[in-house]
């Protein structure tokens, strides 16, 4: 399959929220894991400061990163990681989208949430715990269109403490990135 860059999900605001709030919560020496790493920039500049890997399900995403020199993973969330990680970092597909709004290609992996906009949010929440360290933390994008609430109370119900790290206003949603620890 030839690579398409019109298949990856070009940094947005959404990418750059996220990469803010991480550069705040790096630590030098954590493992940090990035689901879902589109054009890898997020991963490329956490690289200066921490032991990064990357995932992304969709191969032209794969190809993308790795020009950054990435070291990039092609998988589902984090199906077939081994070891734990200090910081887990995701820009998950968030929007709400309907059966007959979909498009077959490899680009809607980043973008459509399910009916709710938290179909893979809530799959992450559900298996997130076997690969984050005792200590580590969580950032996660959430906008006002998946619902902030009902994310936290989901994470809840699965052993984790959640609080808002930042948040922006863009367009005619609000970004919040999430910090999310275990419960103590």
């Amino acid at each position: 399959m030839p690579y398409d860059p019109d298949q990856v999900y070009r940094p947005e605001a959404d990418t750059c929220l996220l990469l803010e709030a991480a550069l705040l919560e790096v630590k030098p020496g954590d493992r940090v894991l990035e689901i879902g790493t589109g054009s890898g920039l997020i991963s490329c500049e956490i690289a200066k400061t921490a032991s990064v890997i990357a995932t992304d399900i969709n191969p032209h995403a794969v190809l993308c990163a790795r020009k950054t020199g990435v070291e990039v993973i092609r998988t589902d969330l984090f199906a077939g990681i081994c070891g734990v990680f200090d910081l887990v970092l995701f820009n998950p597909p968030y929007l709400p989208t309907q059966a007959e709004e979909r498009v077959d290609d490899w680009l809607e992996y980043a973008l459509d949430g399910g009916m709710t906009g938290r179909v893979v949010i809530e799959r992450f929440a559900s298996g997130v715990s076997t690969i984050l360290s005792p200590r580590g933390r969580i950032l996660l994008l959430v906008s006002s269109l998946t619902g902030l609430v009902e994310v936290q109370d989901f994470f809840s119900r699965m052993g984790f403490s959640s609080a808002i790290a930042t948040q922006r206003t863009v367009e005619d949603e609000e970004l919040s990135v999430l910090r999310i620890t275990r419960k103590r």
